[in-house]
């Protein structure tokens, strides 16, 4: 059992993160960078956050993700206020002008999937969906492991 745990989790991992780069290329095209994109879909998820949990939460540096808000900030995709508590703390939050954004950039990856699922057999288009519950399931053990770690 442990080997095709192992094989699987290769596998999975090894095809998500394909998908995930060709996915990524179609993105920049669209004139939002990657990293915008991913801030843009955290702020969406996980709700108004401060500049520096932001920054842990898509794994770079507290300076790098200044500018990087500061540059969606300029497009109006986010705004930044003061922490009601803590005046020094800047929380960035989305803007509808970045949910308009993400939305677009969403579709597109959606597009792009279904027109490359369309060229499947039906059945493995099946065997696909039948799939999406137990990743929906991974998603969500993931997710909590995430949240147990940063709360150490």
């Amino acid at each position: 059992m442990a080997d095709r745990i192992n094989r699987t989790a290769k596998a999975l991992g090894d095809a998500t993160a394909r998908i995930q780069s060709l996915v990524r290329r179609e993105i920049a095209h669209s004139g939002t960078s990657l990293a915008q994109a991913r801030t843009l879909a955290t702020l969406e998820r996980e709700g108004p956050r401060p500049l520096t949990e932001l920054a842990e939460l898509e794994q770079v540096s507290q300076p790098s993700m200044s500018y990087l808000v500061a540059r969606m900030e300029l497009k109006g995709h986010v705004g930044r206020s003061a922490d009601s508590g803590d005046r020094r703390v800047v929380i960035v939050s989305i803007t509808d002008a970045g949910r308009t954004a993400l939305g677009g950039l969403l579709q597109r990856r959606a597009k792009l999937l279904a027109e490359y699922l369309g060229q499947l057999p039906e059945g493995e288009v099946a065997t696909l969906e039948a799939a999406l519950p137990v990743l929906a399931h991974l998603i969500l053990a993931l997710e909590d492991r995430r949240a147990v770690v940063s709360t150490r």
